[in-house]
């Protein structure tokens, strides 16, 4: 059944491929623009719908920055009831800024927290508001092309590799599975804590990371849940 349905959505996502192509073809030629900021950014992103482990891995980040530098962390904010760019303060709410950013903001009351849809107009507000921030962390803006990071890491899924996957709505990419060319890093996320150096290498002669990328294992740990609103542990 799913094999009919997929080739009636075929050429769908050969549509819609076909628009990100030339986008993407546009931004690489220099005919639409990528604004570079003075302030170091990084950019956690991947090329599929959701799923990956793109908020561990920034949270990550936070733990390994923020001891020597100001970081903040900038995110679309999806499914807040709010619009334009927003700073998360001490009375911000998840319906505020979304509830990814809800979560940095709760684990780590000394980082920035923002959100905003123009990323590229975000950031300038930001440093406005936060002139001594030092790092950005982009959350999820791999297609966000308008900006440039100094540092683009893309997130791909060890039960779903962005090599076996196709374009939306036959699959789950947001588009063609070259784009893992402008990653700098490759981060293959959720991998078993067993996983032996011949599976690796399996996956990195499969992914074929170009010279100047670097592939990277990760393996998620879970700790206690907690309420997101009350911070309460159970």
């Amino acid at each position: 059944m799913w094999q009919y349905l997929s080739l009636l959505l075929y050429p769908f996502a050969l549509l819609y491929g076909g628009v990100l192509w030339v986008r993407n073809l546009l931004y690489d030629a220099g005919m639409l623009t990528s604004v570079e900021f003075s302030v170091p950014t990084i950019s956690v992103g991947n090329l599929s719908v959701g799923g990956t482990g793109k908020t561990p891995h920034v949270e990550y980040l936070i733990r390994l920055l923020k001891e020597r530098y100001r970081v903040a962390t900038l995110s679309r904010g999806y499914n807040r009831k709010t619009k334009g760019y927003l700073l998360a303060g001490a009375k911000t709410t998840a319906s505020d800024i979304g509830d990814e950013p809800m979560q940095f903001h709760l684990k780590f009351p000394e980082v920035t927290v923002c959100v905003g849809e123009e990323r590229m107009l975000a950031v300038p507000q930001l440093m406005s508001d936060r002139p001594e921030t030092e790092v950005i962390l982009l959350d999820d803006a791999f297609q966000h092309r308008s900006i440039k990071p100094g540092l683009n890491l893309m997130v791909t899924d060890y039960s779903r590799l962005f090599t076996r996957d196709h374009i939306v709505p036959v699959g789950r990419l947001r588009e063609g599975r070259k784009g893992y060319h402008r990653a700098n890093g490759i981060i293959v996320s959720k991998c078993p804590a067993d996983l032996s150096a011949a599976e690796k290498e399996n996956i990195r002669q499969e992914i074929n990371p170009l010279p100047h990328q670097q592939l990277f294992f990760t393996t998620l740990q879970y700790g206690v849940p907690a309420d997101m609103l009350t911070g309460n542990r159970y």
